[in-house]
């Protein structure tokens, strides 16, 4: 059994670590062949124009006056070329989208660790394959791909990096920089015969990074004058560097044109994220290869921009940021980045079929050679029995054996668990989920015989399921600190210690010494937490501090709640109901509303899931009813009575998963980091102690567990399972729902929408693992007996 242990834990931790390993390192693969159109292209030479941190409202809408405040770009969409919402991805950032409209793919994370301004890995990129490319523009996003040449082909100007100064008076210069750095090259090249050359060739790309608006917007917001008036300049700008090509190449019709943004920007002035002001930049192309305007009289778009933009009779072409890659490629007649993923947006070529059609295909070969390269690689690098191409004989196969063995009950409760388990996962998702579950568990005695057959068991389950149901309705803890209902709580508590001390009283016709010392001394335990929570509590209000004594009374009863239990008869009753006891007086103490209440709630749950299962399993006729007053824990249990494996089974499993998730995410407890109180450990001390007060956190948080665990142990004892077989069960279930959250896993998106999706993931797998110790912590508390008075006893009546 240790070594079965040992090797689950070992598999577990490394599908732990393997998630780091399969999203958060490079997926850039080398080695593909250069893939590029046959054909002549329509262009000899591409414009491409990246207006920084320019979000798509701000350049189509009319302004004020019912004017364009870019009447350059408004008459090219109306007369000359194509428009459309380029979308980004998260995050949006100046790197990544640069990445993704050069190069054709979207960054991946590993590019963080070096500030988005490095190559973690080398890649292809459109300038890289072109005969020359001239870029002008801020030293951060040129120089990630002037180190990224192959050839001596790629030319770069930069303003110094001090100009990029938010503080700045006039912040436009640093685009009114570029255009006049791009005007005097050409007015240079008339004299010098080396560069006059060059820049007659085919396959040559100009890049002209605009970097005024983003930093206008950082420093007054997207809203203000400056960032609409930087609008208006760079259109301007636009304008004249038309005029300057078509004027130098003597308006050969050879020039294709493409105006866009890396990414938006936030009403205040930030970008990273996912709104749509961040993600929906602006797109419009036009010259050479460019389809014109398309009049239209309905378009297919599920927002109101046409309408708020006056563009709705112009047809609008959408594109993703990454697909405007293989179109500028496409549009000069250089091979497809290797590392691009854009699919060709041919809506907007205005060339030929048979070039779309070639066009299409080069970019279908580019993207499976890939594929193919990847594919090789991890062959080789895999052992040969490993390496299995999925097969389809397969699907068939399990369809088969649905058809040929059709069990009606087999086939409910396939669906049942697989319904259930993607309730589990939607729960991390939304809280409210549990209650549905809960609600649902309520219902279980009507599709059994238990409803008629043990009528007040069922009366019970349903009450309590309905009533835990409420907690994750409620809002996180924390935020409504109420000390009232922790004492609540705690009275609660008494009252019930009081009914169960009666019927045992009663149950052993009397009480013998040191039982009753033990039960009566776990009472006081809770009449004392009471008091100081009281006591921490006026105290704090005065401002007179942590007393003292309640510091003290605190932590002895948190060092005796682990002990005394074992001090109990191991009878599954009385030691359950102790294990309770001293649980509690530590989770009243680490309690600051409502949720104290939650494990009070959640034990009664537990008592009678107990009960339900042996029902269950005396209907079944497998064994006879055993009263839980004369059942033992027992270290050492007869495997000739365990029972077969049934479908039963699976339900406990799934049942003990589910509570642990409630558990877990019950009252928010860890749902949210803002649940983090540190109000909850004020009676065991006020100095700012991070590690103390993270570890009492912590245990407040496993108490709820350790309910959990300890029923399943029961559950296991009464109904004469394997505790192997079923918690193997337990480990498949959560292994089941770790498998969604590893394909759920983002290594794309905004900071917190990666952070969420693994610790998703790490929160199962560490459920998984963590179960494991919980069983045995769980073990410990159930069965091992310790010596009162120099004695051990066990009472069986």
């Amino acid at each position: 059994m240790l070594l079965y242990i040992i090797f689950g834990l070992l598999i577990h931790f490394v599908f732990f670590a393997s998630i780091f390993d399969i999203y958060f390192t490079s997926p850039l693969v080398h080695g593909m062949t250069p893939q590029f159109t046959p054909l002549p292209p329509p262009a000899k030479r591409l414009v491409l124009f990246v207006a920084d941190g320019l979000r798509a409202d701000k350049l189509y809408e009319l302004d004020e006056n019912g004017n364009s405040r870019a009447p350059f770009i408004r008459d090219i969409i109306m007369h000359e070329g194509s428009w459309g919402i380029s979308h980004t991805r998260v995050p949006t950032e100046s790197r990544p989208g640069h990445v993704a409209l050069i190069a054709g793919f979207y960054e991946d994370v590993s590019a963080v660790a070096k500030g988005w301004k490095e190559n973690p890995v080398e890649f292809d990129f459109l300038l890289n394959q072109t005969k020359y490319s001239w870029n002008w523009g801020s030293p951060d996003i040129l120089a990630m791909f002037a180190k990224g040449a192959r050839r001596n082909n790629i030319f770069t100007y930069s303003y110094d990096a001090s100009s990029e100064d938010f503080g700045a008076q006039d912040i436009t210069k640093l685009d009114t920089w570029v255009f006049d750095n791009v005007k005097e090259l050409f007015r240079g090249a008339r004299n010098n015969q080396s560069l006059f050359s060059k820049l007659n060739e085919d396959k040559i790309v100009f890049f002209l990074h605009l970097l005024g608006i983003d930093t206008n917007g950082h420093a007054h917001r997207p809203s203000s004058r400056e960032y609409l008036d930087n609008i208006k300049i760079v259109d301007i700008g636009l304008k004249e560097i038309e005029s300057t090509l078509k004027d130098f190449y003597g308006n050969d019709g050879k020039t294709a044109y493409i105006f866009t943004s890396d990414h938006g920007m936030r009403d205040w002035g930030s970008h990273g994220a996912g709104h749509p002001s961040e993600t929906n930049t602006p797109f419009v192309a036009w010259g050479a290869g460019i389809k014109y305007p398309q009049k239209v009289s309905a378009q297919k778009f599920d927002d109101t921009y046409l309408e708020e933009w006056k563009l709705e009779n112009w047809k609008r072409h959408d594109v993703n940021q990454a697909d405007i890659t293989p179109l500028m490629a496409s549009l000069i007649g250089i091979p497809f980045p290797l590392n691009s993923v854009g699919i060709l947006p041919v809506d907007i070529l205005n060339t030929t079929d048979l070039f779309k059609a070639e066009s299409m295909f080069t970019n279908a070969v580019q993207i499976l050679e890939q594929f193919k390269v990847k594919m090789t690689q991890k062959k080789e690098a895999t052992l040969s029995f490993l390496f299995t191409p999925f097969k389809f004989p397969v699907i068939q196969d399990f369809v088969t054996l649905l058809l040929t063995n059709p069990p009606k009950h087999f086939v409910g409760y396939l669906l049942l668990f697989i319904l259930g388990i993607e309730v589990l996962v939607l729960s991390f998702f939304y809280r409210y989920m549990l209650t549905a579950g809960l609600i649902a568990f309520s219902g279980w005695p009507f599709i059994t015989p238990l409803w008629t057959q043990a009528k007040s068991t069922s009366l019970s389950w349903i009450f309590f399921c309905l009533l835990l149901a409420v907690f994750p309705l409620m809002p996180v803890v924390g935020r409504k600190p109420d000390i009232f209902l922790v004492m609540g709580a705690g009275l609660l508590l008494l009252l019930l210690s009081v009914l169960v001390l009666t019927s045992v009283i009663r149950r052993k016709n009397g009480f013998l010494n040191e039982e009753l010392v033990l039960y009566l001394l776990q009472m006081l335990s809770v009449v004392l937490s009471i008091c100081v929570v009281y006591g921490t509590h006026n105290s704090l209000l005065k401002k007179q501090g942590l007393p003292l004594i309640n510091q003290i009374a605190s932590w002895i009863i948190l060092a005796s709640s682990l002990v005394i239990p074992l001090l109990s008869p191991p009878i599954l009753f009385d030691r359950l109901f102790s294990i309770l006891l001293s649980l509690m007086s530590t989770y009243l103490l680490l309690s600051t509303g409502y949720e104290a209440l939650f494990p009070l709630v959640l034990s009664c749950l537990m008592f009678v899931w107990i009960y339900m299962e042996q029902e269950t399993l005396q209907q079944s006729g497998v064994s006879c009813k055993q009263k839980l007053s004369t059942i033992q824990f027992a270290c050492n249990t007869d495997l000739t009575q365990f029972q077969d494996f049934s479908l039963d089974d699976i339900r406990r499993a799934f049942f003990l998963v589910f509570f642990l998730v409630t558990a877990f995410f019950g009252t928010g407890n860890i749902a949210s980091v803002n649940s983090f109180d540190l109000a909850s450990v004020y009676c065991f001390l006020t100095v700012f102690s991070p590690y103390m007060m993270g570890a009492l956190m912590m245990w407040k948080i496993l108490i709820p567990f350790v309910f959990v665990m300890c029923a399943f142990e029961a559950v296991q004892l009464t109904t004469q399972l394997s505790s192997k077989s079923l918690f193997l069960m337990v480990i498949i279930v959560s292994d089941i729902m770790a498998l969604h959250f590893f394909f759920l896993i983002k290594d794309y998106g905004s900071w917190l929408d990666i952070g969420t999706s693994i610790s998703h993931y790490v929160i199962v797998m560490s459920m998984t693992i963590f179960v494991v110790f919980l069983n045995g912590l769980a073990q410990i508390l159930t069965t091992k007996k310790l010596k009162l008075w120099g004695r051990s006893k066990s009472h069986l009546i």
